[in-house]
């Protein structure tokens, strides 16, 4: 877009050309087996992306929404399975240590998790508290010994197969907001992961639950103050729906950019089918209807950057980008008729894959309760 940086224009730039070689071709292989491409993974660390956010003392590269939306709406257009895997590395835990983890944390977890050599998650979701995220009951219960106890569920969460850290949020009081997070590792005694999870879509992104049957963990291992995490919580969800609603548009784009190279190739009644009128309509107004979700996008990364940050921002981009990325999907497969139907093209599998984004990171109908509780405050206030 013409008001990205150059350095912004580079790293698309790269993560274009990465995407096309390294997840592209093999998006259909990990989605019809549910495996994880642990290659493109690594080679995510080489070109430097999964610290996006984090500081170059650790590994990272430091740069801000607008730069992680870019990596997600390029590799979005490959295989958004893989990129909801980096997005849950990369944001959900490397982001979430670098802003809210001591010095001593951030020395120990980041740089194994921005090499590649560590693959993070991040433990919000239960089994009977998905929208409700304050709701979690998973406890945090202080030892004598100053250490802690935890036991509970964690439940849909992405990378829990292969996760070497998980950044979990805990219940430590009685009141809803006295939530508190551990950086738990893998191996940690009466830490487990549970069975997989097989979903409609996204099925190249590993999901699992995280088990904690009493499992003890020292009082380094908690993040910031006890109590205080809903305050993380609910300044990471920020960039999180921001940048998931990047996905959104990079499969909104491989749906378009698949209908206008179908329509100049596929023929009907002896004439190319872009040639008919009611195709180059559907393929105006999807092309259309991306570009209004390109520029609300990046228009909200960019104030998110410079510290402009309303309750509703976020949240409006999420609620409108997955759902018109459905619509796009959908109509995409429409103007393929059975082919678009079929697993011999990509339209279906995107499909799939963004309804996903429709429901991680806050529902479409959390979004709704979101911006229409902020607008009715305001007025009230007025």
């Amino acid at each position: 877009m013409w008001f990205f940086t150059e350095e912004e224009k580079d790293l698309q730039r790269v993560c274009r050309d990465f995407a096309q070689k390294e997840l592209a071709p093999f998006a259909e292989k990990h989605d019809y087996e549910e495996s994880f491409n642990f290659s493109a993974f690594k080679k995510m660390a080489e070109l430097g992306v999964l610290g996006i956010t984090a500081d170059p003392q650790y590994g990272g590269i430091g740069l801000g929404a607008t730069a992680a939306t870019i990596v997600m709406e390029e590799f979005g257009k490959a295989c958004a399975g893989s990129t909801l895997s980096y997005l849950a590395h990369s944001i959900l835990c490397v982001n979430n240590i670098q802003n809210n983890a001591s010095e001593e944390q951030k020395a120990k977890y980041l740089p194994k998790l921005i090499s590649g050599d560590h693959i993070g998650c991040m433990g919000m979701s239960e089994p009977e508290y998905g929208s409700d995220a304050v709701g979690i009951q998973t406890k945090a219960q202080k030892n004598n010994d100053g250490t802690y106890t935890i036991s509970g569920t964690k439940m849909w969460i992405t990378n829990a197969q292969y996760a070497d850290i998980a950044y979990v949020y805990t219940r430590t009081g009685s009141e809803r907001k006295n939530l508190s997070t551990f950086i738990i590792e893998k191996g940690t005694p009466g830490f487990s992961v549970g069975k997989p999870i097989h979903k409609m879509g996204m099925r190249s992104s590993p999901t699992g639950e995280l088990v904690f049957e009493n499992a003890k963990i020292s009082s380094s291992q908690l993040v910031g103050q006890e109590g205080q995490s809903i305050y993380h919580m609910m300044k990471n969800l920020d960039i999180e729906r921001i940048t998931i609603a990047g996905i959104s548009l990079g499969i909104a784009q491989a749906c378009v950019d698949q209908c206008v190279k179908y329509a100049q190739e596929r023929k009907q009644f002896g004439k190319h089918i872009g040639s008919f009128q009611l195709i180059q309509k559907m393929i105006a107004e999807m092309a259309t209807e991306t570009e209004m979700m390109r520029s609300f996008l990046y228009s909200t990364s960019k104030a998110f950057d410079q510290g402009i940050r309303g309750p509703s921002m976020a949240a409006q981009v999420k609620l409108a980008l997955p759902k018109m990325a459905t619509k796009i999907a959908l109509d995409a497969i429409q103007l393929h008729g059975g082919y678009g139907y079929s697993r011999e093209f990509p339209l279906e599998r995107m499909m799939r894959d963004n309804k996903l984004n429709e429901i991680g990171a806050g529902t479409n109908e959390v979004m709704i309760m979101i911006i229409a509780k902020n607008l009715l405050s305001e007025l009230k206030e007025s």
